[in-house]
């Protein structure tokens, strides 16, 4: 905020010695920081002061206490706090009890798939006035946690400031919300003739069964198959019929000859198929949809599936079990962000990957 806007701003006060204070009314949350030690509200708003209270409070470097004039245009910290939680919730968010030191928490009224209006959130901080911090969009989050923080800079602001923050908040549909994950039933293809002729052991099944088990999902069937574009086919048709809403096929992925596995999936009916995705690991997976009475999204996983804890498969899934329909522009928006370092001690999703 600009030094101009917060002279203008600045509210009518009335100065009150510490020495005569006993008595009145803490007109804000006063805040106490011991460091190494403590940072919180130590006197509530409301708090009558009393004569023990006098020296903590000089403890913490007040002198004086003052008395506010609010006048018909303006609104209290935690007035606007309040209104700018109500303004930033969308579905499946909710406010964290009443505001504390001017701010209140907005936390996850259920489990679920963190969608943040990056637009509106952006037009809603260039006010200047009122701030919104949040959790990373397309965080996986449980019921309860705290995923954005809101509240006005000024002790008292201007109604019209948190009417046009409200009014951003409401044309954009809503900045925050958590969207459910539905539970899913995969079918799994493993391609590759080396396993299906035990060659190899299969190393996919076991990854992609626990990346699906973690949602609360389960596995409808699952079939290993040569590097033949009928057979993957067929064994697609045979996962659709037995009920399953979401497919998974791995390996073949490549440009060798015998990677045929997406020429397969086309036969299979899969179309706006998006091949190859601008992170590393999973640069050559595939993403999907086959239309009929519902839509069924199809992954195709890269072999970089086997072997890395954390790949493009841990992005895209949330967002699909979330109902996202997942395009060209959403696969190239992970770009930024979407270079996993590798670390000898994976802590994704505490990382920056996909962020």
């Amino acid at each position: 905020m600009c030094e101009s806007s917060e002279r203008n701003n600045r509210p009518e006060v009335k100065v009150v010695p510490l020495e005569e204070a006993v008595g009145m009314l803490l007109e804000h949350d006063i805040t106490e920081i011991r460091q190494d030690e403590f940072k919180g509200r130590a006197f509530r708003r409301g708090h009558r002061v009393c004569r023990m209270d006098i020296e903590r409070l000089r403890d913490m470097g007040k002198n004086n206490l003052f008395v506010l004039s609010i006048a018909g245009d303006e609104m209290h910290e935690d007035d606007a706090a309040v209104a700018l939680a109500a303004a930033l919730a969308g579905e499946g968010i909710a406010a964290q009890g009443e505001p504390r030191e001017g701010k209140v928490n907005l936390i996850a009224a259920r489990d679920g798939l963190l969608k943040v209006n990056r637009e509106a959130l952006l037009a809603m901080n260039m006010l200047g006035e009122v701030v919104c911090s949040t959790l990373h969009e397309n965080t996986l989050v449980k019921k309860g946690q705290v995923v954005a923080g809101a509240r006005p800079i000024p002790l008292v602001i201007k109604k019209d400031v948190v009417d046009e923050a409200a009014r951003i908040a409401k044309s954009a549909g809503g900045v925050i919300e958590v969207r459910e994950v539905r539970k899913p039933l995969a079918g799994i293809v493993v391609t590759g003739s080396e396993v299906y002729y035990g060659r190899k052991k299969d190393a996919f099944s076991a990854v992609m069964e626990a990346k699906i088990e973690a949602f609360g999902g389960r596995i409808t069937g699952k079939y290993y198959a040569p590097d033949d574009e009928s057979f993957i086919r067929d064994r697609i048709v045979e996962l659709i019929n037995a009920g399953a809403d979401l497919l998974i096929v791995t390996g073949g992925m490549s440009v060798d000859p015998d990677d045929v596995t997406r020429f397969a999936l086309r036969q299979a009916g899969v179309r706006d198929m998006v091949y190859g995705s601008p992170v590393i690991p999973g640069s050559m997976a595939l993403v999907g949809y086959i239309e009929g009475e519902k839509t069924i999204p199809v992954l195709g996983v890269p072999a970089c599936g086997m072997y890395h804890r954390t790949t493009v498969l841990d992005l895209l899934l949330p967002r699909i079990l979330a109902g996202e329909r997942i395009g060209r522009r959403e696969l190239a928006e992970i770009g930024h962000g979407g270079l996993c370092l590798g670390c000898r001690e994976c802590v994704y999703p505490l990382c920056p990957f996909g962020k």
